[in-house]
């Protein structure tokens, strides 16, 4: 698949994205039909019916690329998966089903094992992200498409970190301290990426946690915006393996040395 075939691919969704933010707050007006998976975690008819029409779309324009998400048993054994979609419908549950903000509905393409594009949309504060290559990621702000750049207001006297719970753990405390983190704020779903992204926050360390589904879209973002990905022991993050699950993480600003 061509570079350029993937930013056609990339704008050809974002109005299904849109559109799938729509139905998702207006389930939850309606009082979403919610229930505990088997791994203990909590799903509802806004997850599903979110996860119908992106992985619909998905299928309609690129017939050829298995798709892996989160919501769905499909495809989960294949072996050697190298170009796949990486599907999360909604990133972020527990703050979709309590009326709270900042879950998120996510795709990311994989192209040879590594992120190609990714596509993140934040309904209740309508953020829609996008990037399809190096220097191509962006932001709609109000109709009118914003390039990303995650170093634009970095201050090295200021570096300000997302982290995904209040309680910072020591493994993550000491790669703070590494990289002067003055402080931080608690944010759960991918939005921490593109906030990164953005450059209005500079970076995010987390142990292994999670699975590709809940990063791909937003590797590529933070990524095609100029930012750093990688595990602790500074290696790419790779994707494809066989459980789907994370490494160690860090996100940052390439300011960041």
């Amino acid at each position: 698949m061509t570079e350029l075939n993937i930013k056609k691919t990339v704008e050809e969704l974002i109005d299904t994205f849109l559109y799938a933010g729509k139905v998702s707050l207006d389930l939850r007006d309606k009082g979403l039909i919610k229930k505990i998976k088997s791994d203990n975690t909590p799903v509802s008819n806004g997850d599903l019916e979110v996860n119908k029409i992106i992985t619909q779309k998905l299928k309609e324009i690129t017939p050829h690329l298995p798709i892996i998400s989160e919501e769905t048993s499909d495809n989960k054994s294949l072996n050697n998966l190298k170009d796949f979609w990486l599907v999360d419908p909604i990133d972020g549950t527990y703050d979709y089903i309590n009326n709270l903000e900042e879950f998120t509905i996510n795709a990311g393409l994989i192209i040879n094992k590594n992120p190609a594009a990714g596509l993140i949309y934040a309904p209740s504060k309508k953020r829609m992200f996008y990037s399809y290559g190096e220097n191509s990621a962006f932001e709609i702000v109000n109709g009118k498409t914003v390039e990303l750049n995650c170093s634009k207001n970095f201050d090295k006297n200021e570096i300000k970190f997302v982290s995904y719970s209040n309680k910072i753990k020591p493994e993550i405390e000491k790669i703070h301290k590494k990289f002067n983190v003055k402080k931080y704020v608690r944010m759960k779903s991918s939005l921490k990426f593109c906030v990164i992204a953005a450059g209005e926050y500079d970076g995010y360390v987390a142990e292994p946690r999670a699975c590709e589904w809940d990063i791909a879209a937003g590797h590529a973002i933070l990524k095609h915006a100029g930012g750093i990905v990688t595990d602790f022991e500074n290696k790419e993050i790779k994707y494809g393996k066989k459980d789907f699950k994370n490494p160690s993480l860090i996100l940052k600003s390439k300011n960041i040395l």
